[in-house]
């Protein structure tokens, strides 16, 4: 009978602590206050592993690949050099259309987004931004002369013929509809040669992106029968102005990651490190982001 009791309390015993373990392996923390290896965070495998996989819309001067495949940009480089000097030394590139960057991100298919996207509420619901890396207005594209006379958004939406192309997905959309432009007159294509396409073969009488892009694609296009619109007024939203704040982009749960990226743009904004990067895409000190902070725009 005792050693009946004793192989009983011994099998309980057993029982409660295979449970303790599984219970360990599960939870946050093991016995020492360590997590488990099965709970390595997306900042600990890109540092194991010495690569991280990004997304990009191919959107100069922002995120884009060259002829010979070479992935490049503003955000591109940007985040080369923090990524190195966080000790991650190997990025690779997934090309994606801009509207899909946010759910491929949350997809898993890529862990950062370096495509300069814009800060704003909607999308900081969707992911946690870094801080922001530049700030940019808006400009639009026309035939040379511009002969529908636009210099705003409000003169594109007086004039119910006019058509203006638009990336999918891109902030220009809510943009252009806040400031009267009619659905009708708004084109959306998948990417900046297609703008650039539809405005040579006639199809829409403006393109409208930011300053630097519209910059980038006329200079790429090399057509005298485009121009940019230099006195373009920048449009007001609910009563505050548009200039945008691009930055890269995480998952919800990769606090840990946007943290070390955060504070290795610190060091490039204080050394000047930010804006050389920047004046190789074309940017200027105008460009620079100052103080703004995600938290703050993603209230704005």
């Amino acid at each position: 009978m005792r050693k009946l009791f004793s192989y009983a309390l011994c099998l309980t015993l057993g029982i409660m602590l295979v449970g303790c373990s599984a219970e360990n392996t599960s939870g946050q923390t093991n016995a020492n206050g360590e997590k488990p290896t099965n709970q390595e965070n997306t900042l600990e495998k890109a540092k194991r592993e010495g690569f991280v996989t990004v997304g990009f819309a191919n959107e100069k001067p922002y995120a884009y690949a060259t002829p010979d495949g070479k992935l490049t940009g503003e955000a591109v480089e940007i985040a080369r050099v923090i990524l190195k000097n966080i000790g991650i030394g190997e990025m690779n590139g997934v090309l994606t259309e801009f509207g899909s960057l946010i759910p491929g991100l949350k997809a898993k298919r890529f862990d950062v987004i370096t495509a300069g996207m814009f800060i704003n509420p909607e999308r900081s619901k969707e992911v946690s931004f870094a801080n922001p890396e530049y700030s940019i207005g808006e400009a639009i594209a026309v035939k040379k002369g511009n002969p529908q006379r636009l210099h705003s958004y409000k003169d594109i939406a007086a004039s119910k013929e006019v058509k203006v192309a638009v990336m999918v997905g891109a902030i220009e959309n809510e943009y252009l509809t806040k400031s009267g432009v009619a659905q009708n007159q708004i084109v959306t294509v998948p990417d900046q040669p297609s703008a650039i396409s539809a405005l040579q073969a006639g199809r829409v009488h403006a393109v409208t992106m930011t300053g630097p892009s519209i910059q980038a694609v006329l200079d790429s296009a090399k057509d005298d029968g485009i121009e940019r619109v230099m006195d373009f007024t920048q449009p007001e939203i609910d009563g505050k102005s548009v200039r945008g704040y691009g930055a890269a982009a995480f998952r919800k749960e990769d606090d840990a990651f946007r943290e070390a990226f955060n504070a290795e743009l610190e060091k490039l904004k204080e050394s000047g490190e930010l804006l050389e990067i920047l004046k190789t895409f074309g940017f200027t000190e105008q460009e620079l982001p100052g103080d703004k902070t995600a938290e703050q725009l993603a209230k704005e």
